[in-house]
């Protein structure tokens, strides 16, 4: 959905988008860098895969003088970068942690993680440090799905056989949490756990609307995608962006479905 809306905005403009997919690799991703350096690309839009090991691609774009505009998920050299633009990550954790706290009043819960997303990471302590202090909210188990559905389904059936006791699973997407969803029905778990994710994806509120899934705290991509775009040519313009730029995220759960487009993104 970014991706569609940075292209859409720059082609109006008359120029031209390269978009380069790093497969969760990030090796990979800062030789992808590196390539757009030798382009002599005028800006570059950057999701990152690691936000440490990054730092190699961006010391390359920095020496080459081509603005980096980082979206959705933080790099660790802040310094290196032009402007960040990310949604309330931390906020959205705090989200599904009041909701799920409304519902239960104790419980055990599994989180699903990707420990290498800086965006990831703030989800999850966002749901952590809401939680803190009230003893009948136990994490008793975690694990790193890297946000894949492919790789949350069978470490979820794992943890739900090591911990039959768990009744929520705090997932740092969407995706995560569809792969939790797949485990549970696949032992006959479905009913009676809440299960939480983090982006508002259409085929999340689906699962909302059904019953299946507990709530996502929804991002706002497309709003995410125009302010990367204005202020990518402010800075070609020479004009001066604000460094960090949050947006806001909503949770959407069975008590405001019916108020949403559940068909598209927010």
């Amino acid at each position: 959905i970014l991706n569609n809306e940075l292209q859409t905005q720059i082609e109006r403009n008359g120029d031209h988008l390269i978009t380069l997919d790093p497969a969760l690799n990030q090796v990979k991703q800062n030789e992808q860098i590196e390539y757009l350096v030798k382009k002599k690309v005028d800006a570059i839009f950057l999701n990152p895969v690691d936000w440490k090991k990054i730092r190699s691609g961006l010391k390359a774009a920095k020496k080459a003088h081509i603005p980096i505009i980082v979206i959705d998920a933080p790099v660790y050299d802040k310094d290196l970068v032009d402007v960040t633009i990310v949604s309330d990550n931390y906020r959205a954790g705090v989200q599904c942690a009041k909701d799920m706290m409304k519902r239960k009043k104790n419980a055990k819960i599994a989180l699903l993680t990707h420990i290498e997303a800086k965006s990831a990471v703030d989800r999850i302590r966002g749901f952590t440090d809401t939680i803190e202090g009230h003893e009948e909210y136990q994490v008793i188990a975690s694990t790193d799905t890297q946000g894949q559905i492919e790789r949350s389904l069978p470490k979820v059936e794992k943890l739900l056989k090591q911990y039959q006791e768990i009744d929520v699973i705090m997932a740092l997407n969407d995706p995560a949490a569809m792969g939790a969803l797949a485990a549970l029905d696949s032992q006959d778990r479905l009913e009676g756990v809440l299960v939480y994710g983090i982006d508002g994806s259409p085929e999340a509120k689906k699962l909302i609307e059904n019953d299946m899934m507990t709530g996502t705290s929804a991002q706002f991509p497309k709003k995410m995608g125009r302010t990367a775009i204005e202020t990518a040519y402010k800075i070609l313009k020479g004009e001066n962006v604000k460094s960090y730029i949050t947006t806001p995220v909503k949770l959407i759960t069975s008590d405001n479905i019916d108020a949403v487009d559940i068909e598209r993104w927010q």
